[in-house]
Parts: C-alpha cells; structure tokens; sequence
C-alpha cells in the first residue's frame, strides 16, 4: 500500500514498444495508484502495449517533453505525482519507497539523481560530461546545490503546481521545474539518489542538440524577460 494519498505514475512515451511493458510491469500495483503514459503519437503499438498493462493512456499531439508533462500534470488524479521515462532506466519499483519519504519526512518535491548510483554503461562520457555542464550552470546561475539536473524522475505534491512557474515545451522542462521547486522557501524540497539502468530501445534524446538548448535556456531563464533574479534572493 502507498498510504492514504491517491498516487499518479506519469510517464511520457513516443515509439516505445519494446520497453514499455517492462517499465510498466515494475512498477507496483495498488488501489490508490493510477499509472498514466502522455503519447506523443506513437507510430508503434506504444498505447495498445499500455493499454494492456492497465495504464490509462492520454494523447498528446503537440510535440515536447515538456508539453506532455504539462498535459500530464492537468489530466492526473492523484494528490501525488510520480514521473518517469518509459524506457526502463529509472527503478519504477522504488516507487512506494520514494512516495513514503515524501510523506514521512513531510516533503513537498524530490528529485531523484542518478549520478551516483547509475549502472556501467548507463551513461556515454559525452551524456556525463553534458549533464555536468548543465548542472553548474545551473548551481552557478540559480544558486542550487543539484547533483543532477537532468533528472526525469520527481515525486511531489500535485498541489505545488500553481506555486511553479513552468514556461517551457522541450527538454528544458526539467531543469526549470527544479530550479522552480527548489528556489521557493515555502517549499521542502530534496535530492535523492536512486540506481540508473541502461536503457532498452532506441534512444529518443539528441545530445549534443538537446543539451545546447538546454544550456541556453538556463541562460533566459536567469536573465531574460522575467527573469528571476540572483541566485542570493531564493
């Protein structure tokens, strides 16, 4: 059992057939758990996959990780909310685990990092060294104290989302929803380690190109319209 508090499972899938049933599968079952993929359309058997594991199914035709969260966030059902990728790299069984801290320790958003604990050949030393760059840039620039960035994996109280600012579509969505997550002084936030596998499929991020727009984006996000402030203000 999860506890008290209905559990949503949002993952965002685009051509994922040969590893979303085994994702789907760690993940344990309870009354009190609604599991939900964001499909961008998938030209695979993604959604019939999905569907046959017990996971409700939202379409998404506009395109960005980002966006699917988005759509994600306002379709979910539960009072707490669990992402992750749908490609097996994250440990969905931890997930019971990961939502008890949050309720135990009175939580209110943990990211989980990966870092640490990840499996030999999880990641390429160009992905490392990216996800370095981007998680000083991101310390440096908004005064975070972040291991990892990049993560993709949360757990947090859906009633936070009206606190946060979230202006972005892409990939950058993850680094922002931290960087508005940790920033907020009303707010408990953490990181926590969990293991990182290899992935199964074809990989769906574009390093180099993802990681620049990303990189860029830390930069408007500091200093363009609207921005923040310095670091010293959180």
């Amino acid at each position: 059992m999860l506890g008290p508090m209905k559990v949503t499972v949002l993952i965002p899938t685009l051509n994922e057939e040969e590893s979303i049933g085994l994702t789907l599968d760690q993940i344990p079952r309870s009354p009190d758990l609604e599991i939900a993929i964001i499909d961008g359309l998938s030209r695979d058997r993604t959604r019939e996959i999905a569907l046959g594991k017990g996971a409700r199914v939202i379409e998404e035709k506009r395109r960005g990780y980002g966006r699917a969260y988005k759509t994600g966030f306002k379709e979910a059902k539960g009072d707490i909310i669990v992402t992750l990728d749908g490609d097996t790299t994250y440990p969905a069984e931890k997930i019971p685990e990961l939502v008890k801290l949050l309720e135990n320790e009175g939580s209110d958003f943990i990211t989980c990092e990966r870092m640490t604990k990840a499996e030999k050949g999880a990641f390429s030393m160009t992905h490392r060294f990216g996800n370095w760059v981007l998680k000083v840039t991101m310390n440096v620039l908004f005064g975070t104290r972040l291991k990892d960035s990049q993560s993709g994996m949360w757990v947090f109280k859906r009633s936070i989302l009206p606190k946060l600012s979230i202006t972005s579509d892409g990939m950058a969505m993850s680094e922002e929803l931290k960087i508005e997550a940790f920033r907020r002084k009303d707010l408990r936030c953490k990181e926590v380690p969990i293991p990182y596998r290899v992935r199964v499929g074809e990989k769906a991020l574009n390093t180099w190109k993802d990681g620049f727009r990303n990189l860029i984006f830390l930069f408007k996000k500091r200093f363009g319209p609207g921005s923040l402030g310095p670091p010293e203000t959180y």
